[in-house]
């Protein structure tokens, strides 16, 4: 119900042409849980149980898919459930979009796999190197979803996960990125 939602208002917000779907932005967030689905021992926080918001936004910072995992998930196995979850997202003229033009992500989706997966959808990928490029070049990009997670965490729901049940979770992850595009939408 929640995903109907944030979809059609991603599409009121694509017929009035204020989406911007050429690029696209990727990153995963994390978030302290009580024990439940989909939680597990984050590998940089002495193993406390956690999880991730996944998140993939247009080049202005509006959330287009967004997925939980737990937080012991690496980040490169949460790109392509996330691609295929963009919604068909009406424009101003033409077809609907389900697909970016361009991705941008960190190192941690630094696989030929991904890379391969990618180019077979025609998405032109901008993916960091490992041991090659500095994410400097990306920080460009960068703050336009790191400023979406912020507004993410700014929600006392989302800073802290109280919910067991990984669906309500992800219901209340859905409510706040339904509300970002709103703001936009109210503007």
């Amino acid at each position: 119900m929640w995903a109907k939602l944030h979809r059609l208002v991603l599409d009121e917000l694509g017929s009035r042409g204020e989406l911007d779907g050429s690029r696209c932005d990727r990153v995963g967030e994390h978030a302290g849980p009580e024990k439940g689905d989909l939680t597990g021992p984050n590998p940089v926080d002495r193993g406390k149980y956690g999880s991730k918001i996944h998140l993939i936004t247009e080049r202005t910072g509006l959330p287009l898919s967004v997925g939980i995992s737990g937080a012991n998930l690496r980040d490169s196995q949460a790109l392509i459930p996330l691609v295929k979850g963009i919604p068909p997202i009406r424009s101003r003229r033409g077809p609907r979009r389900r697909k970016p033009n361009k991705l941008h992500a960190d190192k941690g989706y630094d696989y030929s796999h991904l890379r391969q997966w990618l180019r077979e959808r025609r998405i032109t990928h901008r993916i960091a190197r490992k041991g090659i490029e500095t994410s400097k070049r990306l920080g460009r990009h960068r703050w336009t979803i790191e400023r979406t997670m912020a507004w993410l965490a700014g929600r006392r729901r989302l800073h802290r996960r109280y919910e067991r049940k990984a669906e309500h979770f992800l219901a209340f992850t859905s409510i706040a990125c339904t509300l970002i595009c709103y703001r936009r939408l109210t503007k």
